[in-house]
């Protein structure tokens, strides 16, 4: 069939597998031209939500920059019924076949990483990796959680707390800029957001992991959060995601003791620079700042994608001599590129002269909507997409 990208919201229902395929073996490219020396690379690694996003980057670098065998975790839909399946889908497809041929192993996990079956399948199909995980990525980003523990159905949602949010947001689908007005948070909605994105099950994952002796000695585990700056802090550092955040980063501390007293291992938080996923697309003001971020950071010639950030995340930081250097809540600073003083100002400068008028002058609106394609397969110079392909 011939496929187009049909877009609702901040969401792309069809994606590409020839593009897919073309973006996969674009990012091994790089994750091989910047490999780990066999001494520090981990062999064995797990990452639960592997298939999009950072986790998808984490998978690829453990397996072309460090020759590790990889496990995957995702949840990710097939095609049926004249649907395509969903870019995780194809992106696990054809990072399988590039790890296979490579001569490394890549087993997968198709499921709800929340919940107990998949923890246990997991821990099932880990035994036939050959052994115990050097390495474990958590990754997860969903906009919804059952609770395997009470059985409760618990949905994030996007709001600040204590106070009206209003700014200046980006319609994507128009290329409008446009104010928006987000009403505060219940204690409720606060809760809720906790449950899904904070880090019970990150934490439960590590404890199943550990009872199963899958984790190494001096293992590490690392899950990944985002700050952001000031312009953003509203909606998401000091708004229901931020308190969900704040969950997940007081959960290192407490799996860093675990992990310290059990193998001799390690816990971290990164925090990773902004970009374009299906996670960020949804949250208000972030496709704007991200769009004018990608803009002074080209210039600058320090812009990163998931990739370049994986890749320095394990040459640099968790895997270069001596333990990472950490900020004073204890947490990995990847985002240190974005957030510093020569591109935080001119940030804080052009944001309030946005509008629609100015929108691809002062931004880099085209690079956001290419990226945003191309997390689907679309948008590639080098994919005929008027040519049929079996989906």
């Amino acid at each position: 069939m011939i496929v187009e990208p049909k877009i609702r919201g901040f969401v792309c229902i069809t994606a590409h597998p020839t593009g897919c395929f073309a973006n996969m073996a674009e990012q091994i490219a790089y994750a091989k031209e910047h490999s780990l020396s066999s001494g520090a690379a981990p062999r064995r690694v797990l990452v639960v939500g592997a298939s999009t996003g950072y986790g998808l980057s984490s998978r690829v670098a453990a397996a072309f920059s460090c020759s590790a065998d990889t496990l995957g975790v995702y949840f990710e839909r097939e095609a049926a019924n004249g649907r395509t399946g969903t870019a995780g889908h194809y992106n696990s497809h054809a990072f399988r076949e590039a790890a296979e041929k490579a001569g490394l192993k890549a087993i997968d996990v198709n499921g709800d990483a929340f919940s107990n079956e998949i923890k246990d399948e997991t821990i099932e199909k880990a035994k036939a990796l050959g052994g115990q995980f050097d390495l474990v990525v958590y990754s997860l980003a969903s906009p919804r959680r059952t609770d395997p523990s009470d059985g409760r159905n618990y949905r994030a949602c996007l709001k600040p707390v204590g106070a009206v949010y209003k700014n200046q947001t980006l319609d994507t689908d128009k290329g409008e800029v446009k104010e928006i007005s987000i009403d505060p948070a219940s204690q409720d909605d606060v809760l809720h957001t906790t449950k899904v994105m904070g880090g019970e099950d990150w934490k439960a994952w590590t404890e199943a992991l550990l009872a199963a002796d899958l984790l190494a000695p001096g293992a590490i585990n690392v899950a990944y959060s985002y700050i952001g700056p000031q312009v953003t802090w509203p909606i998401y550092r000091n708004g229901t995601i931020g308190r969900a955040k704040e969950h997940l980063e007081s959960t290192a501390g407490e799996l860093m003791s675990l992990m310290e007293d059990r193998i001799g291992g390690k816990a971290y938080v990164s925090v990773n620079k902004a970009v374009v996923t299906q996670a960020s697309s949804a949250i208000p003001v972030v496709p704007l700042y991200v769009s004018l971020l990608f803009k002074i950071m080209k210039e600058k010639g320090t812009h990163e994608g998931c990739i370049e950030q994986i890749c320095r995340l394990f040459k640099d930081r968790l895997y270069a001599d001596g333990d990472p250097e950490l900020d004073e809540m204890g947490r990995i600073r990847l985002d240190d590129w974005e957030m510093s003083p020569s591109i935080q100002e001119q940030i804080i400068e052009r944001w309030p002269n946005l509008c629609t008028r100015n929108l691809n002058e002062l931004t880099d609106f085209v690079g956001y909507r290419k990226e945003f394609l191309k997390l689907f397969g679309f948008g590639r110079s080098d994919v005929d997409y008027s040519a049929e392909v079996e989906v």
